[in-house]
This record gives C-alpha cells, structure tokens and sequence, in this order.
C-alpha cells in the first residue's frame, strides 16, 4: 500500500522533517499539532483553551484537506506540559467531536515545540 503525503496551506506547515499527516489507504495519521497559527507560524497568544483550539482548527484543516472531517478521528494523543490543563483541554474537544467519541491518551510532559503547552495527534479511517 502506498503512501500519500496530505498538505495543506490552512494548518502549519512542518517545521522538520515529516508530512501534516500521511494517508496510507483509507487511514490518515496525523502528526502532532501545536497551536501555530499558519498564515503567521506563530505561536497563538492566549490561555490554554485559545491554544487547543488552535490545534485542533489546524488538524480540521489537515483532515478536511484529505477529503474527511474530524467525525471520521478513532484515536487522539494529547500531550500537555502541565495536566492542570487537562479539564480545560476536555472542553474544547467536546466542541470538536460528538458520540462516538475518538479513543485518547493524555500524557504529560515537560515541554513542546516552541513553547507550547499542548500538542495533539491523531488517527482518522477515512470512507
């Protein structure tokens, strides 16, 4: 099965050496997203609320640019340099997915890119 780099102008573009995400037949995998903002590359301002929902804007954008949409996302790996944050990152991914609700994992950690405080990747099965 081949592999088919996706891209997109509306989420950051790699900063290293990887694709937005890869598609290898109908699944999608997601590198992790930090809140960039991509007309600037910029990390956004904000609280961590405003940082989350950047990620996940930029990872609706990859998946949309795949031809899917965040409902067709199975699993989500969130990592965040303080898990104080974990109930507020909780409630921007309630305003991004519905029932059936992807699998996840939140893991600490002692930091990210750039300084952000959350990063998030995921896997989607695109029909």
């Amino acid at each position: 099965m081949s592999r088919q780099p996706v891209s997109t102008e509306h989420a950051p573009a790699a900063i290293g050496p990887y694709s937005q995400a890869v598609r290898c037949g109908n699944t999608l995998y997601f590198s992790g997203q930090i809140p960039l903002d991509p007309a600037t590359m910029a990390l956004v301002e904000g609280d961590i609320a405003t940082q989350a929902r950047r990620v996940f804007d930029n990872l609706k954008a990859v998946c949309e640019a795949a031809g899917g949409s965040l409902s067709q996302v199975v699993r989500v790996g969130i990592y965040l340099t303080d898990l104080d944050n974990f109930a507020a990152v909780n409630a921007v991914m309630a305003e991004y997915f519905s029932e059936p609700y992807p699998a996840r994992s939140t893991i600490g950690v002692a930091a990210l890119p750039r300084g952000a405080q959350v990063e998030v990747d995921a896997i989607a099965v695109l029909d």
